[in-house]
């Protein structure tokens, strides 16, 4: 893993995950469900600065957006598992071009929007497309959960031989002790810091 510190700015990307009204916003999906957590509902203020620095340095932001397709009666794909775990998914929810599947207003706007439908923003994506298109090398993440969709794409990106910070504090899952575990886990992995040092970083202040 390269030194955070050489990276050219102009070759960054912030890279965030599921930051959407379907999981953050009061009267999305998972906020009329009942299913919050503060230290989610949290990050999108603290990432923010990161993307508009990031943006101003020559930087991109991308956002990662999980996606529910919709089948031709209108009612979500959802692949079973997820249809057990979260049984008040339903029709019109996570649906591209939704409110519910739009980028929370503080984040906005991202240069690109990535619709995925499993966990990692490199499954069956256009992510590595927009990187070779854009000439990005390196990668900055954050969103949602840490051990889910966080996890999955730092390790497909490390699969690919892509240099990565993880946002300890630009991340978050339903559990401290679960955010928590997963952190220690990818320490081989990536890159690790604060939202407050990697602005500094881009800011050339660190």
């Amino acid at each position: 893993m390269s030194d955070p510190s050489t990276w050219d700015l102009s070759r960054t990307a912030l890279l965030t995950i599921d930051l959407q009204n379907d999981f953050l916003h009061p009267e999305g999906a998972y906020g009329r469900a009942g299913q919050s957590a503060a230290s989610i509902t949290a990050l999108p203020d603290r990432i923010a600065p990161l993307a508009r620095a990031l943006q101003a340095k020559g930087g991109r932001y991308f956002s990662a957006q999980f996606t529910l397709v919709p089948d031709k009666d209108g009612e979500p794909l959802i692949a079973p598992h997820l249809k057990e775990l979260r049984p008040f998914l339903s029709k019109g929810d996570f649906a591209p071009g939704c409110f519910g599947h739009t980028l929370v207003d503080s984040l906005q706007p991202a240069d690109f929007v990535i619709e995925k439908v499993a966990y990692s923003a490199f499954y069956q994506t256009r992510l590595e497309y927009l990187m070779r298109a854009t000439a990005i090398d390196h990668l900055i993440v954050g969103g949602i959960v840490t051990n889910g969709g966080v996890a999955s794409t730092l390790r497909d990106a490390h699969l690919r031989n892509i240099d990565t910070i993880m946002l300890t504090d630009g991340c978050a899952a339903f559990k401290a002790e679960v955010h928590d575990a997963t952190l220690l886990s990818l320490g081989t992995v990536t890159k690790q810091m604060s939202c407050a040092k990697a602005l500094a970083l881009i800011e050339g202040t660190s």
